[in-house]
C-alpha cells in the first residue's frame, strides 16, 4: 500500500493546528475553512473528529488547562498549594492569551478542567474549609488568574511621553511601562496573589478557628 503524502488526520494534529491559529491570529480567526487549509485537507474531514467548532474550542481549552500542575494539593498546606497552583495556572494561560476568553464559556466536555476544579475544591475541603467557602475561593482565584492572563496592564499605556505631559501629571513615567512589561505584569500578579492569600488566611482563622500555616511563606 502506498504511503500517504499527508500525515493522517488525527485529533491531536487538528488541536495543534487550531491552537497555532488562535495563538497567532486570535480566536475569531479559527474556522473550518481556515483550519482545513492549514492542514491541507477538506473541511468535511474535520467533522470525523470534531462535530462542531465549539467542541474543538473545548479541546483547545482542555489541552492548555491540562498543563497546569495539580500535584501540590494533598501534599502541601492549603495556602502554599493555592499559591503554587495559581502560578502554574497563570503560566499555562499566559502562553495562550487569545484562548483565555473561551474559558468563560460553559461546557461539559473538559475533563482536565474538571480535574482541576476537583483538585482545588478537594484540597480546600480537606484543609478544613467549609464546602461553600471552598467553592467561593476556587471561583475567586479563577477570576483573578484568568483576568491576569487575559492581557497586559503595562502594554496598555502609549509610549509617547508627550501624551501625558501636563494633562496627566501623575502618569509622567507611564510611557516607560511597556519597556518593562514582563516585570510589571508579573509583579502585579504576585502582589494580587499575596493579598488574596493573606486575606484568605485571615478568613481561615475566623472560619476554621486557627491559621494552618505561617504568614512568612507568602514571600517564597
Amino acid at each position: 500500500m502506498a504511503r500517504p503524502r499527508q500525515p493522517l488526520l488525527s485529533r491531536d494534529r487538528i488541536v495543534e493546528a487550531a491552537l497555532r491559529i488562535v495563538d497567532e491570529e486570535g480566536l475569531e480567526a479559527l474556522s473550518t475553512r481556515r483550519l482545513a487549509a492549514v492542514l491541507g485537507v477538506t473541511g468535511p474531514s474535520l467533522y470525523n473528529h470534531f462535530r462542531t467548532m465549539d467542541e474543538l474550542v473545548d479541546a483547545l481549552v482542555d489541552q492548555v488547562v491540562g498543563q497546569v500542575d495539580l500535584s501540590m494539593f494533598g501534599r502541601l498546606d492549603w495556602r502554599t498549594a493555592l499559591r503554587d497552583w495559581a502560578r502554574s495556572y497563570r503560566a499555562a494561560l499566559a502562553g495562550h492569551p487569545n484562548l483565555v476568553p473561551a474559558l468563560m464559556r460553559p461546557s461539559a466536555h473538559r475533563p482536565n478542567s474538571l480535574r482541576l476544579a476537583d483538585a482545588v475544591f478537594g484540597g480546600l475541603v480537606a484543609a478544613g474549609w467549609p464546602r461553600a467557602h471552598a467553592t467561593h475561593i476556587g471561583a475567586s482565584m479563577r477570576y483573578f488568574i484568568t483576568g491576569s492572563a487575559l492581557g497586559s496592564f503595562a502594554a496598555g499605556f502609549p509610549t509617547d511621553a508627550d501624551l501625558y505631559a501636563g494633562t496627566y501629571p501623575h502618569l509622567d513615567q507611564a510611557h516607560l511601562l511597556a519597556q518593562h512589561q514582563r516585570s510589571v505584569d508579573e509583579g502585579a500578579f504576585e502582589t494580587g496573589l499575596q493579598a488574596l492569600l493573606e486575606g484568605l488566611e485571615a478568613q481561615y482563622a475566623r472560619v476554621v478557628g486557627t491559621a494552618e500555616n505561617p504568614r512568612s511563606d507568602a514571600s517564597r
